[in-house]
C-alpha cells in the first residue's frame, strides 16, 4: 500500500523528464540514420564551429572513418583551447562489492559466489591515506547495489567521513530519489556518475534481469533527479559492447543536449568504458575497436568543446598514452576496482581487470614527458 508521500509523488507531473525525449526515438531508426550518413555529411560537421546532433551522427558513422585524422586534429585543438594542457586525476575508491542486482556483465552479481565485503569507517581512512600519499584530491566512491547494506546511510556517512581530505567527492553508488540526493549534497557531495549502460530498452531488461537497476525508467530519469537536487556535476556514459557503440553514442549526446539544456548550471562529463573481463564474464554483442573509441571520443569533443571527457584504466597504456591530447581531459591510475584493494586487501576479487597497471607516479611522469601538467582537483576548482 502506497504512503502519502509516495502517493504524491506519483501524482507529480513528469514536467523533466528525459524519458519523454527519449520516447519520441526509435533505435533502429536511429541506428539506420547514422549508417546513411555520406561523406559530404561528414565534411559538412567539420566544417561547422558548432554542431548539432545531426552533425554527430555523421562524426560516429562509418562514413567518418577516412576522415579520423582530421577529426583528431580538431578535438585536439579545441581540448587545448578550453583546458589547455592539462589533465585531471582521480582515484575511485570501491567501499563494497554487495548487490541485489543480476547484471550479465558485473562481477559483484548477485549471482557471482563470491566473498562479500563492506568496508568500515577505519578500512575507508586506511585506504584514504594510501590515496593522499599519492597525492590525489579528488575521489569516487563506488560501491555494490545493496540498498540495506550500502545504502543513503551507508553513502552519507563515508563523505562525512573523509570531506575534509578532498576537494570535492563524487559516487558511482545505486540510483536515488531527489531527497536522497539532496541529503547527500548537503553532508558534501560534488557529483554522481550514473551510466545507462546501454539506451537499448529490450537488450537493457537482458542484461538486467533482477534487481531495481531492472527498472529501465527509473535510471534512466536518474540524472533529472540529480538535476533537479541542484548537483554541480553529473557523468554520462554506455557500457560499449552491450550494443551498437554508434546508437548507444548518439542517446547519450542525446542525454547530454537535454541535461544542459534543462539543468543549465550544471557540469557534465562523458566516461567511455568497454566491457572488460570479470568473474563470470560476458563477451561483447558488438566489438568497439580503439579506431572506434577514438571516433567516439573525437565526435563527443567535437559537439560540446566544454564538457569533461573521461578515460579510466581499463584502457590500455599505449592507448590512454595517445588519447591525453586528442580529447581526454581526466583519467584514473593505479586503480582498484575491490573494496581495500589499495590498502586493506589487496588480493580480494575485482569487479572486472583494469589494462593500464601503471602506478601514479608512472602515470603522473608520462603525462609530463608529454607536455601536460596535472591537476588533482575538479576542474571548477581549476578554471
Amino acid at each position: 500500500m502506497l504512503t502519502n508521500k509516495e502517493k504524491a509523488k506519483s501524482q507529480e507531473p513528469r514536467a523533466k523528464s528525459f524519458l519523454k525525449a527519449f520516447e519520441k526515438y526509435n533505435w533502429d531508426e536511429v541506428l539506420t540514420g547514422i549508417n546513411s550518413k555520406t561523406s559530404l555529411d561528414v565534411e559538412r560537421a567539420l566544417s561547422k564551429n558548432k554542431r548539432d546532433l545531426e552533425d554527430f551522427k555523421a562524426l560516429i558513422s562509418p562514413a567518418a572513418k577516412p576522415f579520423l585524422e582530421q577529426m583528431a586534429q580538431k578535438s585536439r585543438m579545441l581540448t587545448k583551447k578550453r583546458f589547455g594542457n592539462t589533465i585531471q586525476m582521480y582515484a575511485p575508491m570501491y567501499l563494497s562489492n554487495e548487490c541485489q542486482n543480476i547484471c550479465t556483465y558485473c562481477g559483484f552479481s548477485l549471482t557471482n559466489k563470491i566473498p562479500r565485503r563492506t568496508l568500515t569507517d577505519v578500512e575507508i581512512l586506511k585506504e584514504v591515506a594510501f590515496l593522499k600519499d599519492k597525492g590525489y584530491d579528488h575521489i569516487l566512491l563506488v560501491t555494490g547495489e545493496a540498498n540495506r547494506t550500502v545504502g543513503v546511510d551507508y553513502i552519507k556517512n563515508a563523505i562525512e567521513l573523509i570531506r575534509s581530505q578532498f576537494s570535492n567527492i563524487t559516487i558511482e553508488v545505486q540510483p536515488l530519489d531527489q531527497e536522497e540526493y539532496e541529503l547527500l549534497i548537503d553532508s558534501g557531495l560534488y557529483a554522481v556518475l550514473v551510466y545507462q549502460e546501454t539506451y537499448h530498452k529490450d537488450e537493457y531488461k537482458k542484461h538486467h534481469p533482477k534487481g531495481r537497476k531492472s527498472n529501465f525508467e527509473y535510471r534512466l530519469d536518474t540524472p533529472d533527479r540529480l538535476g533537479k537536487a541542484g548537483i554541480h556535476k553529473i557523468g554520462l556514459g554506455a557500457l560499449f559492447g552491450l550494443e551498437d557503440w554508434r546508437a548507444d553514442s548518439f542517446f547519450t549526446a542525446l542525454h547530454l543536449r537535454y541535461l544542459q539544456k534543462t539543468y543549465w548550471k550544471t557540469k557534465y562529463s562523458i566516461s567511455f568504458p568497454r566491457l572488460r573481463p570479470h568473474s563470470g564474464g560476458l563477451e561483447p554483442k558488438v566489438e568497439m575497436t580503439d579506431s572506434d573509441l577514438v571516433q567516439a571520443i573525437c565526435a563527443f569533443r567535437l559537439l560540446d568543446e566544454d564538457v569533461e571527457l573521461s578515460m579510466s584504466t581499463r584502457e590500455s597504456e599505449v592507448f590512454r598514452n595517445n588519447i591525453v591530447h586528442i580529447g581526454a581531459t581526466s583519467m584514473s591510475a593505479e586503480s582498484k576496482t575491490n573494496p581495500g584493494g589499495y590498502a586493506v586487501e589487496p588480493q580480494s576479487l575485482e569487479q572486472f581487470e583494469i589494462s593500464d597497471e601503471r602506478s601514479t607516479e608512472e602515470i603522473v611522469s608520462m603525462l609530463k614527458n608529454q607536455g601536460l601538467e596535472v591537476v588533482w582537483k575538479d576542474w571548477e576548482h581549476f578554471s
